[in-house]
């Protein structure tokens, strides 16, 4: 009996010590800023929806301000598994899948229903398709916001006044492409970095959503906002085939309802963001441009949206401007 009754006792703890295992599983996720941004709201509502859906079986760890490296970087550790999650923009998505690059082009969304709608929609989920055979799963489109300029010379209302500038931009060539056409010298740079250069005068200006200029704390450094929102930026929550294959079929529809729940709290805090920004980063000392000369800059693209058609296709781009 008290063989038997011993036997009992060591598997039961057996049992318990695999459970607690299995509870103690810990993901890693991270993304380019700061935790109170509005990556860190969306992958934190993400992290707590697995964490609940999955009985507490899997956690995450959150590596917010690019502490390991840049997006692409990220991206990278993700595809060799040496990162779990990555909540990044697209900007550097289009150098591991390539049919995500039609989504930066400028000018291409007309307002914020009209991007999340063609995402949420056939053409976004058919990008997403395109992700497992590059290595990585693309679990749900997310959110980054229109991109503005700022600098630290002038106030820019029209492409004359953007000519010249050293601005960062991300490694990605249809932005990059785009910012010539206005006079702009792009300078491709690592987001952990940019602060920094800005600081130093090693570039003029950088462009991104209000979101992140706010949670960066651009305003310290620059002192012209201009609202050219000349590029949407979706962002994505990425993970890797290997991960997505250990799981159950349950806790992939978890992970995918989860992310699903993190890119609506990530657009929600856009929103907040976009709302309330702009007049936080006056009272932080930008002077802000609200209503610069859009057809200007429109018509500075013509030429390169001339490429853009050859190299995604006339038809491709109409869809996504056309859709409704």
């Amino acid at each position: 009996m008290n063989t038997l009754f011993t036997r009992t006792l060591f598997a039961t703890a057996l049992s318990a010590f695999a459970g607690l295992a299995a509870a103690q599983t810990t993901l890693k996720i991270g993304y380019a800023v700061p935790t109170n941004s509005h990556y860190g709201v969306g992958s934190t509502v993400f992290c707590d929806e697995v964490e609940k859906g999955t009985q507490g079986r899997y956690k995450c760890q959150h590596f917010p301000s690019g502490s390991l490296g840049g997006e692409r970087e990220m991206i990278e550790a993700v595809q060799l598994g040496t990162l779990d999650l990555v909540n990044t923009s697209t900007g550097p998505v289009g150098n591991f899948v390539p049919e995500v690059k039609i989504v930066d082009i400028p000018f291409l969304f007309r307002d914020y229903g009209h991007a999340r709608s063609v995402l949420d929609g056939p053409i976004g989920q058919d990008i997403l398709a395109k992700f497992p055979s590059k290595g990585l799963v693309a679990l749900v489109w997310a959110e980054n916001g229109f991109r503005h300029m700022t600098n630290s010379k002038r106030p820019i209302n029209k492409p004359a006044d953007a000519s010249g500038l050293k601005m960062r931009t991300m490694e990605n060539k249809v932005h990059m492409d785009g910012y010539r056409a206005f006079g702009i010298q792009p300078t491709p740079m690592a987001f952990p970095e940019v602060y920094g250069a800005l600081q130093q005068g090693t570039v003029d200006g950088q462009e991104n959503p209000i979101p992140v200029i706010l949670a960066s704390k651009f305003a310290q450094v620059q002192k012209h906002l201009s609202l050219t929102g000349h590029v949407y930026s979706p962002a994505l929550i990425i993970t890797s085939p290997r991960l997505m294959n250990r799981l159950s079929e349950a806790d992939k529809k978890v992970f995918y309802a989860a992310a699903k729940s993190g890119a609506a709290a990530q657009r929600k805090r856009v929103n907040d963001d976009e709302n309330t920004g702009i007049a936080q980063l006056e009272r932080d000392g930008m002077t802000v441009v609200r209503q610069v000369d859009g057809p200007s800059f429109r018509d500075a693209l013509r030429e390169v949206y001339a490429s853009y058609a050859k190299e995604f296709g006339a038809d491709n781009i109409r869809r996504i401007q056309e859709f409704k």
